[in-house]
């Protein structure tokens, strides 16, 4: 990667390079004036209460627009194509999305399977959809002069959809922005402001259930003052969770554009449907519903979260093929959303065509190439009692020895689509052992 490229997907690594990474970038690391607070090494107080319903729910969207939409190359346009602010900011007087689009996106999102939104508040071009207090730089004040973050949740909480903000702690429109790692004085002006935002997201809106921090870029924990920003965000809204994006380990991960699971934390994987997370016109790279589910089904079995974007076009509207892709992962969910919502991290992970998901000792073999009328998984060394397709719920045989379990007499063409689940009845938690075959499996 290139030092003046720095992007949400490769700032986590940029987070723990130290000074570096900071010189590297091209910016000298601020040495604080007071010795700085031990960084937090797990979650906030109360962790396990707060994020009891999320394990639960397992997948939600972000929606990510802003003035980059209206131009239509992704939403880094500014950065990574070296727009001018005169050029950029007279964008904010042309941005005007529909008042209804909020409804749409969560009447989408509810369709789909999702259980939360996570819209962004202020991306990294420093614009603000809410009303604040503390720039002119906002929807209230330009463009639509409307509250858009007040339509935003006023369409989640009559979709009945659990509501999360993001707010980007870097800002390449703040005049101290970048100073701030070089410059005590403009490091206050700085963190004031984005602190003094935070408070206004969280003080404006009622009750909101998850605060998304985004790229900390250029200060470190400290410079931040990261764990007084937790503590007030947590007095603001006793019940939120927030990321780890603020150079502290949060309530959960985010690896992004990835799986990539953490077995001792809570984690979400956020993944765009194409290539790009703001409206970009030409990204025609989408991923498939079957894709699509297969990541989710990743995620849920070992013991993760899905985030799945939605990019809107300026004026609000979801393009034609996030809905098609979405409308058929809703089908799907439907049907088969039980071995996904309250989903437990699963030890049974080998196959070539499967995956698997675990509710107790129920494991939900979830096939996504159809090998005909046997399903085989090797290893499985709990006994399994019954099985049945899910969406049908008829029986299914099964035939059982040490090495393999072998699902019989189904039909030769999947019975359902994307991905059909057989839902294996187990004595006790499942387990595989594939290493017990190779060294186990009797040999000529």
């Amino acid at each position: 990667m290139q030092t003046s490229e720095i992007t949400r997907r490769n700032y986590l690594a940029l987070s723990t390079a130290g000074a570096a990474a900071a010189a590297a970038l091209g910016c000298a690391r601020r040495e604080p004036t007071t010795a700085p607070e031990p960084a937090a090494q797990g979650p906030p107080p109360d962790h396990e209460r707060r994020i009891a319903w999320w394990r639960e729910a397992k997948f939600g969207t972000f929606v990510c627009l802003g003035l980059y939409s209206i131009l239509g190359r992704h939403e880094w346009v500014m950065e990574n194509e070296g727009i001018p602010l005169p050029e950029y900011e007279p964008l904010a007087q042309k941005f005007n999305p529909r008042p209804g689009a909020p409804r749409e996106w969560a009447k989408l999102a509810k369709s789909a399977g999702m259980k939360y939104i996570v819209f962004l508040t202020k991306h990294h071009d420093g614009y603000c959809l809410f009303d604040s207090k503390l720039t002119n730089y906002c929807s209230t004040k330009t463009g639509p002069r409307r509250d858009l973050t007040a339509e935003y949740v006023e369409a989640m909480r009559a979709e009945g959809m659990r509501i999360g903000l993001y707010h980007s702690l870097m800002d390449w429109h703040h005049p101290d922005g970048a100073r701030c790692a070089e410059n005590e004085d403009a490091r206050r002006r700085f963190v004031d402001y984005i602190h003094g935002q935070i408070r206004e997201i969280l003080t404006n809106y009622g009750k909101i259930d998850i605060l998304w921090y985004d790229v900390p870029w250029p200060l470190d924990a400290a410079g931040w003052e990261s764990e007084k920003m937790n503590a007030m965000v947590l007095q603001l809204q006793p019940d939120i969770i927030v990321n780890n994006r603020n150079r502290l380990p949060g309530d959960f991960g985010t690896p992004e554009q990835r799986i990539v699971p953490d077995e001792k934390s809570d984690w979400e994987a956020c993944m765009t449907m194409n290539e790009s997370w703001g409206y970009q016109a030409a990204d025609d790279a989408w991923k498939t519903p079957k894709t699509s589910l297969r990541n989710l089904i990743t995620c849920a079995r070992d013991g993760g979260n899905f985030l799945y974007n939605l990019g809107p076009r300026a004026d609000g509207s979801i393009p034609e093929e996030s809905i098609r892709v979405l409308n058929k992962v809703g089908d799907w969910m439907s049907r088969n959303g039980q071995t996904i919502y309250g989903a437990e991290r699963c030890k049974v992970r080998r196959s070539n065509y499967a995956n698997f998901t675990r509710k107790g000792n129920t494991l939900y073999v979830h096939v996504y190439f159809w090998p005909g009328e046997t399903v085989t998984i090797g290893g499985l060394q709990t006994k399994v009692k019954s099985a049945r397709l899910l969406a049908s719920g008829k029986s299914v045989n099964v035939k059982q020895d040490d090495f393999r379990v072998q699902f019989t007499g189904l039909p030769d063409k999947a019975p359902d689509d994307p991905i059909t689940v057989i839902a294996a009845e187990c004595e006790s938690e499942p387990v595989q052992d594939m290493i017990a075959v190779r060294k186990n499996h009797p040999r000529a």
